[in-house]
């Protein structure tokens, strides 16, 4: 990390007193927070526990794929199956409708594309096959994996995203295409258009349902599946299933097989959670430049209430030396795309967002979330901490509070 931070700054005290981080500064900047949660809450300590591990029982290259994909899986490296592939490849081989439970970093991606790839290359290219993604950044994740896998097969993806040209979009419908990727609203309104016909698909995918009903895609959802009239095939995944959601989610697949697959550990058990409390006369963004000289604070995700707030805390790091990107919705597509890509690459040690820009950021070695505000609700803190500890990786959350 030595190239990303180009200054050391010294003479800082960092204390721990009674298990929460203090620090003297000098000028007072904090300012009141409106969120209503315990701090409390956000203190718990991980304990290691022994897991059980999941052994794959057969390599890809003795799965029923076909062999051009199984060759571009060699290529990126995939030699065996994760468990949430391993355990729906066949079933969606077969043309089952599937509900799989499985959070991000679990191999999710790749285990719906897969079997869409592997049906496009045995069943002809006539077929088309939808995913309705709640975010921009992740519709753009799932086309560069599904590129990567079907390199040199002669299949076609298009993505269609908010903040980008309609004109354009209309423009790629025009050409083939054996797969459509896109977010609720932009996909409704090139539909309502004329534009994208849905009827023409045949297997439709949901990814992350659950943050889609968050984010208030019900309708939207409910108005693309009235127009495909011709879909075999329906896959749901979800990182949770709530038993209010049972019914809706029978009223969209059809007989489904439900798969639920653990990533290991819950995000209590693999994010080390901890309070850091400013006093009123302490300055709440030199205490955070101190936190960032750890020498295990590598790759940082920063969430900040407000779009101001995220220019400004970004504006002042970089004026501090330290390189950080921002995305909030305010930013355009390309510029939320190259900062993301050079947040994954390593390129800038810091990435500042707000909650709704941060849904579907698919980076697995993110070392650190801190909260420079509380979140308004517990359930938003659970989403921001779970963008670390992935993948078996234990990571590490903190929160700024107030101190009375």
């Amino acid at each position: 990390m030595n190239n990303i931070k180009s200054r050391k700054r010294k003479n800082r005290n960092f204390s721990r007193r009674t298990g929460v981080a203090g620090f003297k500064h000098r000028r007072n900047r904090a300012k009141k927070n409106t969120a209503t949660i315990d701090p409390r809450r956000l203190i718990k300590r991980a304990v290691a526990t022994e897991l059980t591990e999941f052994s794959p029982s057969q390599s890809f290259d003795q799965m029923p794929i076909d062999f051009k994909l199984k060759a571009n899986l060699r290529i990126k490296g995939y030699t065996y199956p994760t468990q949430i592939q391993q355990e729906t490849l066949e079933f969606l081989n077969h043309g089952r409708d599937l509900v799989g439970v499985a959070s991000t970093g679990t191999g999710k991606t790749a285990a719906f594309l897969i079997p869409i790839i592997n049906q496009l290359l045995n069943k002809g290219r006539n077929n088309k096959a939808l995913i309705v993604v709640p975010t921009r950044e992740l519709a753009l994740q799932i086309e560069e994996e599904f590129k990567s896998l079907t390199r040199g097969l002669r299949l076609f993806s298009s993505t269609f995203i908010g903040g980008t040209s309609v004109g354009r979009d209309i423009s790629k419908l025009r050409r083939e295409s054996q797969v459509i990727i896109g977010t609720p609203g932009r996909l409704l309104d090139l539909t309502n258009r004329g534009s994208l016909r849905l009827k023409e698909i045949s297997v439709l995918v949901l990814d992350e349902f659950d943050r889609m009903l968050d984010m208030g895609f019900i309708n939207d959802i409910k108005k693309l599946l009235r127009s495909m009239t011709s879909r075999q095939q329906t896959m749901l995944f979800s990182a949770t299933i709530d038993t209010t959601q049972k019914s809706l989610i029978n009223s969209i697949l059809s007989n489904p097989v439900e798969v639920s697959v653990s990533s290991g550990n819950s995000p209590s058990d693999n994010v080390e959670q901890d309070v850091i409390r400013v006093p009123p006369e302490q300055d709440k963004f030199n205490i955070l430049l101190n936190l960032l000289e750890g020498e295990s604070f590598e790759k940082v995700l920063i969430f900040a209430e407000t779009k101001r707030l995220v220019d400004k805390v970004s504006k002042r790091l970089n004026q501090s030396g330290v390189a950080t990107e921002l995305i909030h919705g305010n930013k355009t597509q390309n510029y939320r795309s190259k900062a993301l890509n050079k947040f994954k690459k390593g390129q800038v040690q810091v990435l500042v967002a707000t909650d709704v820009a941060a849904r579907g950021i698919d980076v697995i070695d993110i070392t650190h979330v801190i909260n420079y505000q509380i979140p308004l609700t517990f359930e938003s803190y659970i989403h921001r901490i779970g963008r670390t500890g992935r993948a078996g990786k234990i990571g590490k959350a903190f929160t700024f509070v107030d101190a009375a």
